[in-house]
């Protein structure tokens, strides 16, 4: 009788089991279940946790003393220690590679070469970075960017805005590959043209359609079509690849994970690995002895000796050369200095946030129409009027004298062009302004002036946006009314060059002259009255032509923008959404 008693309990507990695995998810606040086409359809996609980019790895945050470690050489007193705390992210394992910038070079031909060759022209990185006055280094010049024998080290002669975009460019690659592998989009690279390519801002705004493998995710709504795109709330489509901010870029290279027991970290590191030497203290080891990074290891010492080169590389090395740090990244000190997000200012340090600290925030969004969805995405290229009347000022001072009238009536006919473009933009008629620097380029494209080469590549650096893009805008004020946070658009100068923080505040006649303290020459943001302005970017770790004090992760230097360098190059890193360690670890 017991046992018939248990067995009728256990059966009416398994038919309840089974009853709760058939029945819809439902919500904790207000008990309607999910996923119900008879409920309204409000999914909850299945979620696990964020799936791993394309040669990134994990690196899990935390606090670290962020700044210098070492003497100020310099005596700059530009980066005092301070404590943060920085967010878990994903980055690069190494820096990105000729062949990897040889691949953009390919699909950026391949889409826009016909029609918008300049846009090809504005992502080759400058070979002639290579050059100094009292080294022959035509070599370099001429082979380093494409030679299959330096395929595997890092790009150089790549300045800031070129790294950004083609971290943008790498986001929407990644992420058309994983609507391909997921069955949704078909592979058909014949069919993206000039603006009809895939972006991730514009499939997710549905302007971006393609040719599809599935006519889409099931749509559990009840008049939908029965299919819909991917949504950012599906979590398939990854964020975006960026450059790291300094704090990232250094908390990754100090990888102290590798250096601490539960929260004590064992000794403070100078570099990134443990002891305050630069070459490999592991004795009886097989690397024993030998340089843990590529630098200058003093006087015109580049590599060592014949037969037995320490660093075996006399400019860069390819990018596995020397063994990675304790969160798997490669070279991060030595080989080369990297480009980060942040805008230089010496006292960034003392003014910067104690979480995730940044200097460099301009708040945008995307632009709409008066229906309130996402406005047609660019047809055209975007250029930067004010960055081409500087360039052709600039061009005609530097080459004054030696114009033929068929350049100079050739750089004529461009003034005439910007200045219409100007009057445009006053009269908010943004596209027919670039539609006339537009026809500008054309008239380049067409003329047999030997400054047209130079006109063509010059203008072509002022390049904002691409036919594809999504078009955004600045935050206004007036759509921040009564918000604490933020108010306008950029904060660059926050604490550091707006008015309130110069010796001027308070003065009336230069707050209605809209005073900045880094303000280029004119007002303008173009031609630097001084080394700092508003687009000056910090640079982090040693390279092949530094010293070793250089390779210890607080040092920190600074470049304009649209400079290069044969020392700089740059990684990639991802935000981390959710678990700051992973699902599998917590």
């Amino acid at each position: 009788m017991k046992l018939s008693n248990s067995l009728s309990v256990f059966a009416a507990l398994m038919g309840v089991l089974l009853l709760a695995s058939c029945a819809k998810e439902r919500s904790g606040a207000t008990g309607w279940s999910y996923n119900d086409p008879s409920n309204g359809g409000f999914e909850r996609p299945p979620f696990v946790e964020q799936e791993t980019g394309p040669g990134l790895v994990l690196v899990e945050g935390g606090t670290f003393t962020m700044g210098r470690v070492e003497d100020d050489l310099g005596y700059n007193w530009d980066n005092i220690p301070r404590r943060v705390t920085v967010s878990s992210f994903y980055m690069d394992e190494t820096e990105v590679t000729n062949f990897m910038w040889l691949e953009y070079l390919f699909w950026l031909e391949r889409i826009y070469g016909d029609s918008y060759p300049e846009i090809v022209n504005k992502a080759l990185p400058d070979a002639l970075v290579w050059r100094e006055k009292m080294e022959y280094n035509e070599p370099f010049v001429e082979y380093y960017l494409r030679h299959p024998a330096y395929r595997d080290y890092p790009v150089v002669g790549v300045n800031w805005l070129q790294a950004n975009d083609y971290c943008a460019w790498r986001s929407d690659r990644v992420n058309e590959v994983i609507l391909i592998r997921e069955g949704l989009l078909v592979h058909n690279p014949e069919a993206q043209v000039d603006e009809d390519h895939f972006t991730t801002d514009a499939y997710y705004a549905g302007q971006y359609e393609g040719e599809k493998a599935a006519d889409g995710i099931e749509d559990l709504r009840p008049n939908s079509s029965g299919y819909r795109n991917v949504r950012m709330e599906d979590g398939i489509l990854l964020p975006r690849y960026r450059l790291p901010t300094e704090a990232e870029w250094e908390y990754a290279a100090l990888g102290l994970i590798g250096n601490s027991y539960q929260e004590l970290i064992s000794d403070r590191r100078t570099y990134p690995w443990n002891g305050h030497y630069v070459r490999n203290d592991d004795n009886g080891g097989k690397f024993y002895g030998q340089m843990n990074a590529n630098f200058v290891r003093g006087r015109g010492d580049f590599m060592g000796v014949a037969g037995a080169l320490n660093d075996n590389a006399e400019i860069t090395a390819p990018v596995y050369q020397y063994a990675p740090n304790d969160y798997g990244l490669y070279n991060m000190a030595g080989n080369v200095s990297e480009w980060v997000m942040d805008v230089y200012r010496p006292l960034s340090p003392q003014d910067k946030s104690e979480f995730r600290p940044f200097r460099g925030n301009v708040y945008q969004t995307k632009v709409l129409n008066s229906e309130g969805d996402i406005e047609d995405k660019f047809d055209f290229v975007v250029y930067d009027i004010p960055g081409v009347e500087y360039f052709l000022q600039e061009y005609q001072k530097k080459a004054a004298g030696r114009l033929t009238d068929e350049d100079q009536n050739l750089i004529d006919n461009l003034v005439t062009y910007v200045e219409q473009a100007k009057q445009d933009i006053k009269d908010r008629k943004t596209d027919e302004a670039n539609q006339r620097i537009q026809d500008g380029m054309d008239l380049i494209s067409s003329s047999d002036a030997k400054s047209a080469p130079d006109l063509r590549d010059g203008i072509s650096q002022y390049i904002e946006h691409t036919p594809g893009d999504i078009r955004t805008r600045d935050v206004t004020v007036a759509e921040n009314i009564d918000r604490r946070n933020y108010r306008k658009a950029d904060n660059i100068d926050y604490r550091d060059g707006d008015f309130e923080s110069s010796i001027y505040y308070g003065n009336e006649d230069a707050l209605n002259n809209d005073f900045r303290m880094y303000d280029a020459q004119n007002g303008t943001p173009w031609g630097p009255s001084s080394l700092i302005t508003n687009r000056t970017r910090v640079y982090k770790g040693g390279s092949w032509r530094d010293r070793a004090y250089y390779t210890i992760p607080g040092t920190r230097r600074f470049l304009d923008e649209r400079q290069a360098s044969s020392t700089i190059g740059f990684r990639c890193a991802m935000t981390r959404v959710g678990s700051p360690v992973g699902f599998s670890q917590e």
